[in-house]
């Protein structure tokens, strides 16, 4: 169920990888998980986009290509190479967890409260490029049986700016600054030549919540997430 790679956490963790319904191994929460709670570090080797771009090409690409997550213009996590449990958290359109960066680390929180037994989902939104077409959104078909499923793992069009939250304490307004939000790096909908790259050149989205946002691209190995979601 989980590859030669597999390092498991060092702090325990508060679900169990086994099958999932929506697509080979999910995350089940073994108790209860409360909102806001930070659930576990998404771990992989911090490598350059350079060294993406070496490891990815288009061939490569086509059969490993949702688990990295840049961290920034520079940085790439691949967790294709060393990983936990957090790798195989699944996608939904309607997530109940998500992934966030934090001081240059990617977390996943709980969305919402959790029982014991569901399954610990977020939303990958792979980053839209512009030189995507229709059949991206087929190449990154959605299978996650959700109510209001869009039908793709690929972000929303259009997704508008968190706004900083205020709180008022003593009188005085604080300002609470959120972390970073943590979506998928995405291929070209259009096939690329052999000789360009699937990452190089293509910049984290922006103005998520007050930091930049970055994107993901996780792995799917044989028999596993294909398309995940």
């Amino acid at each position: 169920m989980t590859s030669p790679t597999f390092s498991p956490s060092l702090k325990p963790i508060p679900f169990e990888l086994r099958p999932s319904s929506i697509q080979g191994t999910g995350a089940f929460a073994t108790r209860r998980i409360v909102k806001g709670e930070r659930i576990i570090e998404y771990v992989g080797e911090r490598i350059s986009q350079a060294e993406a771009d070496r490891r990815y090409d288009d061939e490569a690409m086509e059969r490993h290509h949702t688990f990295l997550f840049n961290l920034d213009s520079k940085t790439v996590l691949d967790a294709g190479t060393l990983h936990n449990e957090a790798r195989y958290i699944n996608h939904s359109c309607e997530p109940n967890c998500e992934a966030l960066i934090d001081k240059k680390r990617i977390y996943v929180f709980a969305l919402r409260t959790l029982e014991a037994g569901e399954e610990l989902v977020y939303d990958y939104a792979y980053e839209r490029t512009e030189d995507m077409g229709p059949e991206s959104v087929e190449l990154y078909m959605c299978r996650c049986g959700a109510a209001k499923c869009r039908g793709t793992i690929l972000a929303p069009e259009q997704q508008a700016p968190a706004r900083p939250k205020s709180s008022k304490k003593s009188g005085k307004k604080k300002v609470t600054r959120e972390k970073a939000s943590a979506s998928k790096k995405s291929r070209s909908g259009s096939k690329p030549s052999k000789a360009s790259k699937p990452v190089k050149g293509s910049k984290p989205a922006k103005g998520s919540k007050s930091a930049s946002k970055v994107t993901k691209r996780k792995k799917s190995t044989a028999g596993r997430k294909r398309l995940a979601g």
